[in-house]
Formats: C-alpha cells, sequence, structure tokens
C-alpha cells in the first residue's frame, strides 16, 4: 500500500487522547470537498475566527471553497481567478484556483493535512512524543507548521536559506524550530541531507514527512485540487470538449496530480508541467538556481506521474519576476488600466504570488502553442498570493529602481505580449520514459527506493489508480477517531 494506513492501537490511543485535551475534530476528505457536509456546530465556531488562527477549527477551513474574508468566513463557490485577455495576449480562456484564502494563504496547508492526519489516526505519528518534519522549498513546510501548531504537534520547518523574509518571519511563531539550508529554490538535494541527518541524530523522536514522496500529497491535490477546477468548470458552464489544459510547476510533483483526475473527467486534455528555464530538469536534463520560489528542482519527484504528461514548457524567472512587479507597483496597475484591463481585475492581481505568475506565463505559452481560440480553457493555479513576496519588491526597487511607466511598457510588451513557444516539449513514449528514468538517480541511488517500484510506477497500469481507491479509507479512519474523540 502506498499509504501506511496500518493501526498502531498505542499511539492512536495517545492521539485520541491528546486530542480530547485540546478540543480537536479532524475534518474528512469529503467535506474538504464538499463544506456543505460540514456540521453547524463547526460553522458556528468558524463566524469568530480569524483565517490565519491558530485554532484547530480552521483544520475545516482546509479546502478551496473558502469565503474570500480575514475573518469569520463561511463557505461558497470556489475561489479563482480568469486572467484578462489583455493581460496574456491569447484568445483562451486563463482560469486559476486561487490559493490565498487557504489558512496561513497557501494551498499547501491542504497537502500538508493529508499527509498529517492519517498518520494521527492510525498511529503512525506519536502528537505527544514525535516532532512532524517538513522538508520544503517554501510552502509546503508553512503548511505543515501551521498544521501541527493547530493539532498541538511540535514541528521542524525545513527550508533554503534563500526564500522571502516573509515566510522565515512568519515560521518563527509558528514552528517548533526551522532549518536554514545551503542554497537557494532549486537545491532540493540539501534539503534531504538535512532529512537524513535528522534521522540519523534524532531517530524515533521525528517523523518525516518529505513531500517529494508522500503519496498523501498527491491524493490530496488528486481529489481537492482536481475536483475544484472540475466544479469550477461547470459553475461557469463550461463544455468538457473545451476544457484543454492543465498547467502546473512540478514542484513536489503534488499540485500535477490535479491533472490525472482531470483526465478521468477530460480525456483529452494535456497535463502541461512547468519549470524555471534557469532549471530545465525536465527539458534538458538540466540543472542551476532560479528565482521562483516554491517550486523544486534538479530532481523528479517520486510522486510525479510521469506517463501522464504531455509536455513541459520552461517559464524565464526574470519574467516571472518582471510581471510580479508590473501587478503590484503603482505605475504598473495604472499601465494595465490604460490597457483595458478593469479596475476589479487589477486588484485581483494581488492573488498571484511569483509560483503564480509562472504558471500563467506557461498558460500564455500552451496557449500559444496550441493556437487556442475563444472557446478554449487553461487551467492552472495561484498556490499563494503576493503578500508572501512583499520583500521581493524591495530588493527589485534597490537593484533596479522604481518601476516606473517606462519599465512597466517594457515588462508588459516583453514578459507578456511576447511570451512565445520556445522552450517547450511536446512528449511522446520514449520522452516521459527518460524523465521518468531521472527518479532512478535520485530515489534509487540515493534516496532508499527500489528498482522494482521504479519500474512499477512506469509498467503497472494499476500503480497510480490505487491511490485515489484510499480515500475513503482514510476518511474510515478519520470518522472512527473522531468518534473516539468524542467518546470520552
Amino acid at each position: 500500500m502506498l499509504i501506511n494506513l496500518n493501526v498502531n492501537k498505542d499511539v492512536r490511543a495517545k492521539n485520541v487522547k491528546r486530542c480530547q485535551e485540546q478540543g480537536i475534530v479532524l475534518p474528512t476528505f469529503k467535506e474538504m470537498l464538499d463544506p456543505s457536509l460540514i456540521s453547524d456546530d463547526v460553522k458556528a465556531k468558524l463566524a469568530t475566527v480569524g483565517l490565519w488562527d491558530v485554532n484547530p477549527v480552521n483544520l475545516y477551513r482546509i479546502t478551496w471553497h473558502n469565503e474570500p474574508k480575514a475573518k469569520g468566513g463561511e463557505f461558497g463557490d470556489v475561489n479563482f481567478l480568469e486572467i484578462p485577455h489583455e493581460i496574456t495576449g491569447t484568445k483562451a480562456r486563463i482560469i486559476a484556483l486561487a490559493g490565498k484564502w487557504f489558512p496561513c494563504g497557501v494551498h499547501k496547508v491542504g497537502a500538508t493535512y493529508a499527509c498529517l492526519a492519517p498518520a494521527l489516526v492510525t498511529g503512525n505519528f506519536d502528537s505527544v512524543d514525535q516532532q512532524a518534519v517538513w522538508p520544503s522549498t517554501g510552502n509546503y513546510c508553512r503548511g505543515g507548521a501551521y498544521n501541527s501548531a493547530l493539532l498541538g504537534c511540535k514541528s521542524i520547518a525545513i527550508l533554503p536559506e534563500e526564500m522571502s523574509q516573509e515566510r522565515f518571519k512568519w515560521l518563527q511563531g509558528v514552528a517548533g524550530e526551522i532549518i536554514a539550508t545551503p542554497g537557494c529554490e532549486s537545491n532540493v538535494k540539501e534539503i534531504f541531507d538535512k532529512c537524513h541527518e535528522l534521522d540519523a541524530e534524532r531517530g524515533n523522536h521525528i517523523v518525516i514527512f518529505n513531500q517529494f514522496e508522500q503519496f498523501e500529497n498527491y491524493l490530496w491535490h488528486y481529489e481537492a485540487t482536481g475536483q475544484a477546477m472540475i466544479d469550477v468548470m461547470h459553475k461557469l458552464g463550461i463544455e468538457d470538449k473545451n476544457v484543454k489544459a492543465y498547467v502546473s510547476a512540478t514542484g513536489s510533483g503534488g499540485t500535477l496530480a490535479a491533472g490525472d483526475h482531470l483526465k478521468k473527467e477530460y480525456p483529452n486534455i494535456k497535463i502541461v508541467a512547468a519549470e524555471a528555464l534557469q532549471c530545465p530538469t525536465l527539458l534538458r536534463n538540466g540543472f542551476g538556481g532560479h528565482r521562483i520560489e516554491g517550486i523544486g528542482d534538479k530532481h523528479v519527484p517520486w510522486i510525479h506521474n510521469v506517463k501522464n504528461t504531455d509536455m513541459v514548457v520552461d517559464v524565464d524567472d526574470a519574467d516571472c519576476m518582471d510581471v510580479y512587479r508590473l501587478f503590484n507597483e503603482p505605475e504598473g496597475k495604472k499601465f494595465l488600466a490604460e490597457k483595458g484591463v478593469s479596475k476589479e481585475a487589477i486588484e485581483r492581481l494581488e492573488l498571484c504570488g511569483i509560483s503564480g505568475v509562472g504558471n500563467m506565463l506557461g498558460a500564455i505559452k500552451v496557449a500559444k502553442y496550441y493556437e487556442m481560440d475563444e472557446d478554449d480553457v487553461i487551467l492552472t493555479v495561484l498556490t499563494d498570493s503576493s503578500e508572501m513576496y512583499t520583500s521581493r519588491l524591495k530588493e527589485l526597487e534597490e537593484q533596479l529602481g522604481i518601476c516606473d511607466r517606462e519599465d512597466s511598457i517594457r515588462i508588459y510588451h516583453k514578459a507578456l505580449m511576447a511570451q512565445n513557444i520556445s522552450n517547450m516539449k511536446e512528449l511522446n513514449y520514449y520522452d516521459r520514459l527518460a524523465i521518468h528514468n531521472l527518479k532512478y538517480y535520485t530515489w534509487v541511488e540515493q534516496q532508499g527506493k527500489t528498482y522494482e517500484e521504479i519500474n512499477r510506477q512506469w509498467y503497472d497500469k494499476t500503480y497510480w489508480e490505487e491511490i485515489p481507491t484510499l480515500t475513503t479509507k482514510i476518511d474510515a479512519l478519520i470518522e472512527d477517531f473522531n468518534k473516539d474523540i468524542l467518546a470520552k
């Protein structure tokens, strides 16, 4: 079984007692996908709780359906943004889920809950005597530390030292420990090395939830992110035949899993993996550093279903940083208004963090590559929002000066209108196999995976299909756990 659901009764009993003491009840996958199933009692409690408050009732806000309010929000339609044509320069409709309205402002709070909750209800993590370790290139450790705090668990957040100041400052008030590893966004091996070091030092006192290999991460995005996108398509009345592509940065491979769900619903959809041009691992077996925080590189995640990926698109990190400035600086907003972007749309551009801009640019390139028209829809994700990176604006101003009208004109035409079909690759069978084979060097040689399993990922048709079947089993375990909590 790709997710360990074997029960350790003694540790499970400790976790039940801890949740009883702290008034914690756990949401199921069903409730995350459809918050109308959440009890009126929980909804009443949420009425006075802030979205970022460290309050266990906020576990029930781990859903794409949160009302976009800082405090006391209820539930409703999925939060999304349709990028105006005046910005994309394409005829196609580019629609992005908005991650800002998750607790702590990032969608990875969902993936980390999906990792932590099954371990709690089975007793495979001891919330009293063990620390939860969250290795990350940014948002995953943020979500993991937050969920650990909600559940009263001790946590260790690991992330590269060159990540934004906002991430480190916020973690100081939430995480038990913070470990900064050498390098930037693409220095993932250094994170893995630190995990091995901690494992050797602390052994059974920690549990490492490595997002790049945790199929719970895959499962949450398959279920929650995939279904949220389908919900948006139904709300907008989009015909199935017009849902043409899904674009997501590779990252941990988790968010890409939504594409596997979408392909069940829309068999002709193209699943597109995006990455930074400065670190073209999938495109050219390349390496390097870049500034698109949160997308990880220099390896192929264990949970990336490469066989289901149709295209690779590389995005220039300079374009991402420039467009982030355009969306957030006064002169940039003024120029966008002149180009016909509505005031409401400009205000909502703050939903785009740097990786969200990268996903958007990848979607623009895909629209141009396939010469899509007005009926065609591309789906993507804004994993967090601009508020995660305000220090980057100050850094860019120090480096480049204030973003004035001339800068805005240059960025608009170079980084948006001039996006083209360079640095893209449609994948045939052997292209996919070549990317899949890169997993061997990271996961079999370095991280202890087996030769048999890496081959199963490619040749066993049931391998990836097994994962979604575990959702109902996990929900049953959560429901039983909650019954024991409430039976005190």
